[in-house]
């Protein structure tokens, strides 16, 4: 084999059309060798000499695309002192662009023998090990443009590759449960149907299946459990796993572009699949783990978990974050991504201890000219102390907003006490992003997403049903702030199926319609239920899978009306947050951008909100009153808006305000079901609002006559001329094209 030197960067194996440079980061590295793979398994190993600022190089003119590798790196063996090298364990490249296989568990993936943490096992783990690929980067990207759609546009489908996907009739089988898959005519007609402009994608970064899971028949079906920052999970192909994922994963994307969707990646930098000390081998821990996790301080055979998976990346050292930034950068740049939603966010932020935003990470990527144009997202929480970050993030990212979740759930149950709140939540959360100079759509707002209950579920149980996992059902979050209507699970009560039906639109309607990004959680348009399991983490099945055989067609037509209300409508998608001023309006003086109505019509003050039995509440949206100016420059104005929210048990009859408001309504939502009503209503008439629902109303002018200038208006007009010949017509005459 010829071997050259090489060069120290791009870390990782990186193929020039020629040959292929391999880089590979170990400050306590005393010795690496690059391990070649063939197609029988047979292994060549080449010692790498040349070594620049801890970064271990060659290049090899003869390695093309699709050779498997790995690294075994001699070095000091003391857990104790956080050292952890044994080069009878072939490690995955950390910055692998792709990967072939799976581990299978067997002990000699593990540093130790065991049941004796102390011992040290030397048995060789290459058998067992995932490879990394080398990949050929070149792609035809002709034509791709990215959307670029602004946040207060957006509306975003959370969705996994496999469950989507999975049991999609139109979808050809072997593309079915892959990134193909998702780039499928049927599926991306779907997604325009229903408005959606970024569909988020749950980890695509390859990841490892848990043996505990595995033992029993069960899998990480999420993928939180990530092993590789660069490369597409494996197993999502339909293509092949020697570097096919890649440029099928880059077709996904360029389809998706073709059609005005965004993908945003939800990304895991928080920890490994390695685990803490008594984890596996794989990767970081054998090549140099003080650099790559986070020890206890006084004990460094141990690993800080604030993630409660076992490890945390150590966003301390410099190469960790280097690790994290060039992943960022490689999928906003060379898979051409749009954006990212980190999970458990706070642990990037614990520089120290504390979460702290002022943070290196933050800093980075504040500074970073590709990674800080992109979408950033934020899951504004992690289960160390004071994890809980809800608002608390810098003003380029946005936030997964928790409390708009539990607010709106509790609003729609009936829970007292919950009015202001909903109100705060429905236009924006301004208490929670205004004095960071943020705007509303610092807001993520969502009722389900993958963790937790499915919407239809939501209203079905009020207890978790979590048997199928095999932990006895105490698994998953207790307090779901749910509702079943009056019957737990299926029913064939028709009150009840007609009163979850109403719930699905009311929380659809809610959210569509708040100010901020709405997130919708995949099938949720559907209907789709998990049985009331509300941890479907470890469930590859049908359990999970989209039913679309089984699809909801009446709600998903209501999603896809009020998706259309949204975005044919500014007024639901401002881009700063309302004043509502003047709160007590004298005589005379403007309607305020937002006004909060009782429900006898008058105006609410500060004292009516102290009102902890209310459930019902007028909101009046001013048209006139949008802030901002489109990209011409022009002032953005629309039409007015009531929206009447009753989640009572009885309905409410509301007075509409006076007329200064608006003379005449129209009925374009209602929640109950009901068409058969008077479609408009004047001011000061009452509006029946039933239970659990809620209505909006547009303000209604009389559409303009316009002359029909058709020829058969035009033959109609000369006959009519010519009964009367003898008499002056009494307007114009349109007279019909001669031959």
């Amino acid at each position: 084999m010829e071997i050259w030197p090489g060069k120290a960067y791009p870390l990782g194996a990186t193929f020039d059309g020629n040959g292929t440079n391999f880089a590979l980061f170990s400050e306590v590295a005393e010795k690496v060798e690059l391990c070649l793979i063939d197609a029988e398994g047979a292994e060549e190993r080449i010692q790498l000499t040349e070594v620049d600022g801890y970064v271990w190089h060659c290049y090899l003119p003869q390695v093309k695309p699709g050779q498997k590798y790995g690294y075994r790196v001699h070095g000091p063996y003391d857990p104790a002192n956080g050292f952890r090298c044994n080069p009878n364990k072939l490690l995955l490249d950390p910055y692998a662009k792709a990967t072939c296989g799976e581990i299978d568990w067997d002990p000699a993936l593990f540093s130790y023998n065991l049941g004796d943490p102390d011992s040290r096992n030397d048995a060789d783990s290459g058998p067992h090990m995932m490879l990394g690929v080398v990949i050929n980067p070149f792609f035809d990207w002709t034509g791709d443009s990215a959307p670029q759609t602004p946040y207060h546009r957006s509306v975003i489908y959370e969705a996994h590759v496999k469950g989507l996907t999975a049991q999609h009739p139109e979808i050809p089988e072997e593309q079915r449960g892959t990134y193909a898959g998702v780039a499928h005519p049927a599926v991306i007609a779907h997604l325009q149907k229903l408005g959606v402009t970024a569909i988020e994608l749950m980890p695509v970064h390859q990841f490892v299946q848990d043996s505990i899971l595995k033992d029993k028949g069960l899998s990480n079906y999420w993928g939180y459990n990530t092993i590789g920052f660069f490369a597409p999970q494996n197993s999502y192909s339909a293509t092949g796993a020697l570097g096919e994922q890649v440029q099928e994963f880059k077709a996904m994307v360029r389809a998706l572009h073709q059609a005005g969707i965004e993908v945003i990646l939800d990304v895991v930098y928080n920890h490994t699949a390695e685990g803490n000390h008594l984890g596996p081998t794989l990767s970081f821990k054998g090549i140099d783990s003080q650099a790559y996790y986070r020890l206890v301080d006084d004990d460094k055979q141990y690993y800080m978990d604030y993630t409660g998976t076992g490890n945390s990346l150590n966003v301390r050292h410099p190469h960790s974050l280097q690790l994290l930034m060039d992943s960022l950068r490689y999928w906003a740049t060379e898979m051409r991504v749009d954006g990212f939603r980190f999970d458990l966010a706070s642990t990037l932020a614990r520089e120290f201890y504390d979460v702290d935003r002022l943070s290196t990470f933050f800093e980075m990527v504040q500074q970073d000219p590709v990674v800080s144009q992109v979408k950033l997202i934020a899951e504004p929480w992690d289960v160390g102390p004071g994890g809980y970050q809800v608002g608390n993030f810098p003003p380029q990212w946005t936030e997964w907003n928790g409390k708009y979740r539990d607010t709106v759930r509790d609003f729609w149950r009936g829970e007292p006490s919950t009015l202001g709140e909903f109100a705060s939540r429905l236009t924006g959360s301004a208490d929670l992003y205004e004095s960071s100079g943020r705007r509303p759509v610092a807001s993520i707002n969502f009722v389900t997403a993958h963790d937790g209950f499915t919407l239809r579920d939501l209203v079905s149980y009020n207890e978790k049903h979590n048997e199928a996992n095999g932990e006895d059902n105490n698994d998953g979050e207790s307090h779901n702030r749910s509702w079943n209507c009056g019957a737990e699970g299926p029913t064939d009560d028709e009150k009840v199926l007609a009163l979850r039906a109403r719930q699905q639109r009311n929380f659809l309607a809610t959210l569509l319609l708040s100010q901020g990004v709405p997130m919708v959680l995949h099938g949720d348009e559907l209907g789709r239920t998990q049985d009331g399991n509300n941890n479907g983490y470890c469930q590859d099945s049908e359990l999970t899978w989209v039913h679309w055989d089984a699809m909801d067609k009446p709600l998903t037509e209501f999603v896809a009306a009020v998706s259309k209300l949204r975005h044919d409508h500014p007024t639901f998608r401002r881009s700063r947050f309302f004043d509502g001023r003047p709160v007590r309006r004298g005589e005379g003086e403007r309607l305020p951008d937002v006004v909060w109505l009782n429900v006898d019509g008058s105006v609410m003050v500060p004292e009516d909100w102290d009102n902890g039995l209310s459930r019902a509440v007028g909101m009046f949206l001013n048209g006139d009153g949008i802030a901002g100016v489109d990209n011409r420059g022009r002032r953005i104005t629309d039409e007015n808006f009531l929206l009447y929210f009753n989640s009572g048990d009885e309905g409410v009859g509301f007075t509409l305000p006076p007329e200064e408001y608006g003379a005449r309504w129209e009925e374009v939502i209602n929640t109950a079901g009901h068409d058969d009503g008077e479609p408009l209503s004047n001011a000061g008439e009452s509006l029946e609002v039933e239970a659990k629902s809620m209505i909006v109303l547009r303000a209604f002018t009389e559409p303009e006559t316009e002359p029909d200038h058709s020829v058969a208006a035009s033959l109609a007009t000369m006959a009519a001329g010519a009964l009367t010949e003898n008499e002056p017509p009494a307007g114009p005459v349109l007279k019909a094209p001669q031959n």
